[in-house]
């Protein structure tokens, strides 16, 4: 069975022959251990493909893995000060609310819908601050900028499923360390009705919807599913396994974000128990869980090895 039917099995509850795994590399991390990460790689073809992917190209890092600065679609200013990591927000251009009905969505429509596309946008937009103090004060304002940047993105989706194949992928933090900064009943209130627009093209395709949010969500993670997500790429660390077996075990089906903060300071043994301890919690043999796993700069090799040795023992888990 390929990877891609694998895939949509577990997100199905079909049965999959194994629980499916991804590991992801930040291109930090590839251009400091480059021939580690190799070695890596060869060792274990059926979990990486081509070997290509893995290795550190500065001319195809995305605009914001960039030194430097680069304006974005929308008039965001990114800078960015260490190439292959990720680019901030510097200069924002929303500054009123005047700004927010002056602005223009923008004209491009290439089917891109980079990480950040909705909630993050906003943030992104106006500035944390700012944007935190309309959410307070329930502004129409608020509402309006929701509303125009759900138009250009269901532009984009619209674009995007012209060559979509079967899964859409898509990605927006929704949550902090601890919890979600507008609180769960604001957040039904602005977003939820958002991605359900959004995500209703896709369903209506016949896709399947993916999202990736880093966060406390499991909250809303019901909501999730109602607004139209087949699966959830949630964080380890920021949920807890306890919330995530008890809102999503058999219920929501989840492509778990290993805990990437672990990573840098554990024991190689100590990194194989929290994946033996995952996958213990969260099996099914009907599906409804993945793997993911992401590696940082500061992620020591030895825990690498440890991470991906460790996914590929577990991912033929039977129970």
């Amino acid at each position: 069975m390929d990877k891609k039917t694998n895939f949509i099995k577990a997100m199905t509850y079909d049965y999959p022959t194994e629980i499916p795994v991804g590991i992801h590399f930040l291109p930090a991390a590839l251009k400091k251990y480059p021939d580690e990460i190799l070695s890596i790689v060869q060792k274990y073809p059926d979990l990486f493909g081509d070997i290509d992917d893995y290795m550190y190209d500065p001319n195809k890092l995305a605009p914001t893995y960039r030194l430097g600065q680069t304006v974005d679609e929308w008039g965001c200013v990114w800078t960015n000060i260490e190439e292959g990591m990720e680019a901030y927000v510097t200069e924002h251009p929303i500054k009123s609310p005047q700004d927010i009905l002056d602005l223009k969505i923008p004209e491009n429509r290439d089917g891109r819908l980079p990480h950040g596309f909705m909630y993050l946008r906003i943030l992104d937009l106006m500035g944390f601050e700012n944007a935190m103090m309309e959410f307070a004060k329930e502004s129409r304002e608020i509402q309006i900028l929701i509303d125009k940047v759900v138009e250009y993105n269901c532009y984009q989706i619209e674009v995007a499923l012209k060559e979509a194949d079967e899964i859409m992928f898509f990605g927006d933090d929704l949550g902090m360390q601890y919890g979600i900064a507008i609180g769960p009943e604001r957040w039904r209130k602005y977003f939820k009705p958002a991605y359900k627009k959004m995500y209703d093209l896709v369903r209506k395709a016949g896709k399947y919807v993916y999202m990736h949010t880093d966060g406390m969500i499991y909250e809303i993670m019901p909501d999730l599913v109602e607004a139209g997500v087949n699966m959830i790429n949630p964080q380890f660390r920021a949920n807890g396994l306890d919330n995530l077996v008890r809102v999503c075990k058999g219920k929501i089906p989840i492509d778990l974000d290993l805990d990437r903060q672990m990573f840098p300071f554990a024991t190689p043994k100590e990194i194989e128990e929290h994946v033996k301890e995952c996958v213990e919690a969260l099996y099914l043999p009907e599906g409804g869980l993945a793997l993911k796993v992401e590696i940082g700069v500061d992620v020591p090799v030895e825990n690498i090895e440890a991470v991906v040795a460790a996914v590929d023992k577990y991912r033929f888990y039977k129970g």
